[in-house]
């Protein structure tokens, strides 16, 4: 059986909110591919509903692509913690971290949820802002880690 690399980590010990890497690909043709941990809550303890979840994706999708060089996707975890982000190239978790948080930000700032028509969005009714917008606020208060097994170790932010 293939090893899952997230079915390796202790969630009963992690501290979220956290970034982490959670795996590097490299190919035989030099290309490198980066997985990231972007964990917004603690595991089997809460999880995000559908329709923040879902606001929290599309709005990541923008605004992490403006800050992160070579992003190639960012997907809602199954168990609704929080997200993979996966990268060309290697990237500092810091980098991310911060990244993140200045995406989180500006959640904050937002009245209405990009790329939700019916046409854009495969479940354009399934959206809260309203809920996007506590959770990027819980995440902020709460600090993002860049060690999932060490809550004192936040990014600094500018």
């Amino acid at each position: 059986m293939p090893k899952v690399e997230s079915f390796t980590l202790d969630h009963t010990i992690v501290q979220a909110p956290y970034v982490r890497v959670a795996g590097v690909e490299h190919n035989g043709k030099g290309a490198t591919v980066q997985k990231f941990d972007l964990r917004f809550l603690q595991p089997n303890t809460d999880s995000i509903p559908t329709g923040a979840l879902h606001t929290l994706e599309h709005y990541l999708s923008i605004f992490l692509r403006e800050e992160i060089d070579g992003l190639i996707d960012i997907s809602p975890m199954g168990c609704r913690t929080g997200f993979y982000l996966a990268v060309w190239e290697e990237h500092p978790v810091s980098k991310i971290a911060l990244a993140l948080h200045h995406a989180l930000q500006r959640v904050l700032e937002q009245t209405e949820v990009p790329a939700a028509t019916a046409k854009e969005c495969g479940n354009y009714k399934d959206h809260s802002l309203f809920s996007a917008k506590e959770y990027a606020r819980q995440v902020l208060s709460q600090g993002i880690s860049t060690d999932p097994f060490d809550h004192s170790r936040l990014i600094q932010a500018d």
